[in-house]
């Protein structure tokens, strides 16, 4: 049988025929879709960093820094179940300093010690650590952001602190704790400079000191109420006595001249009265108010106490406004004393609430060392990329 001819077609069209004859016998298969580049915002991160910071502070024998603290000499216990140590270091110290300046319910109160002892605690903090400063009465304020330079810090005390009226501890401790969640965890003080009276309700107060304790931050208290409790002791509220003579009433004056053998005060026979020429206001109303100040005053001495000890700070009750400044030195070189243990949890942060508290004990393995650390951690606080804010 003579071959068909095909017939005569340009060399393009021909060339397309050739092309399209494979597709056509893989007609049933779809061609593998390209893969969409993924974007890096869409993905959630979920990986924790699993290691617990804990600041300690390390005394020798006589009660001075020591200096030489090392992995073997510290001794971690988590919910009773030892944990290896990593590390043992010290780095820059992030510093809050909470000043009160409410003078209206607490005598011992003034602005002027409160910036001396801000001034004194700035002045002593090492090179490299941040500070922040925060003053509150019946508000808040902030004077200061973070700062590593302690001139500028000074400066924002010295011209911007200023007294004011109320006292709500509570508000002043949730800013402060917004200011310390900027900050690495590890090293972040607390430091309240007032006297413990708190106007705030109770469950502000609570929700404020939660905040706090799993802030991870150290707390460390200068309070006015030795000094409030020695001026409290004086007739701080009533006139200076007036001395004899001084002053007299209209009916003082009115014996004058009548009855020369009566001197001025003397109204009749007998012991003049205990108001005339005594020279002693007496306010029972301001009274009853200065009473009340002190037992608000020792209730949140109280309070203060159990915060600082469950954060592994110190409450200091200095008796004199010249001490207040000596014990701001004092907790400048204690927060520069202090060091960062970390160590990874045997019982993985993964797999806990980001709420869960763990109690923690840290001893000293050496002889002669004695080392003082929080109560527990929250461990939302600890579940974070490396440098990075906590994830609840």
């Amino acid at each position: 049988m003579p071959l068909r001819r095909l017939p005569n077609l340009p060399l393009s069209a021909l060339f397309v025929l050739l092309l399209a004859a494979p597709l056509c016998a893989q007609s049933g298969v779809r061609p593998r879709p390209t893969p969409k580049p993924v974007d890096d915002d869409d993905v959630t991160e979920s990986v924790y960093t699993e290691e617990v910071r804990i600041p300690v502070f390390a005394f020798d024998e006589k009660g001075n820094f020591d200096g030489t603290l090392a992995v073997d000499d510290v001794l971690v216990v988590e919910d009773d179940v030892p944990q290896q140590v990593k590390s043992v270091r010290r780095t820059p110290a992030s510093v809050v300093l909470l000043l009160g300046t409410g003078w209206d319910l607490d005598p011992a109160v003034r602005s002027n010690t409160t910036r001396d002892v801000a001034l004194a605690l700035i002045r002593n903090l090492r090179e490299g650590d941040s500070v922040a400063v925060v003053q509150y009465n019946s508000k808040v304020d902030t004077l200061q952001g973070w700062t590593g330079d302690k001139v500028e810090a000074a400066r924002s005390v010295r011209t911007q602190l200023v007294s004011g009226e109320g006292s709500n501890l509570s508000r002043g401790l949730r800013r402060a704790v917004e200011l310390l969640s900027e900050r690495p965890v590890g090293n972040r003080h607390l430091v309240i400079v007032g006297d413990g009276i708190d106007t705030a309700s109770s469950r502000d107060y609570d929700e404020a000191r939660r905040r706090l304790v799993a802030s991870q931050a150290t707390l460390h208290v200068i309070s006015y109420n030795e000094v409030a409790r020695e001026q409290l002791k004086r007739p701080w509220w009533k006139a200076p006595p007036e001395r004899p003579g001084a002053t007299q009433t209209a009916a003082d004056q009115a014996t004058v001249g009548i009855d020369p053998t009566r001197p001025p005060g003397m109204r009749g026979p007998g012991i003049n009265p205990h108001d005339v020429n005594s020279g002693v206001t007496f306010d029972p109303a301001l009274k009853r108010r200065r009473e009340e100040a002190k037992r608000e005053m020792e209730r949140g001495q109280a309070r203060l106490k159990t915060l600082t000890e469950e954060t592994g700070g110190r409450l200091r009750e200095p008796d004199t406004e010249e001490n207040m400044g000596v014990e701001a030195a004092s907790v400048a070189r204690e927060i520069d004393s202090q060091y960062v243990v970390t160590y990874s949890p045997k019982r993985p942060l993964r797999r806990a609430t980001a709420s869960e508290y763990r109690h923690i004990h840290v001893g000293a393995r050496r002889q002669g060392l004695t080392l003082r650390a929080r109560a527990g951690y929250v461990v939302g606080t600890m579940r974070q990329p490396e440098g990075g804010k906590a994830k609840e």
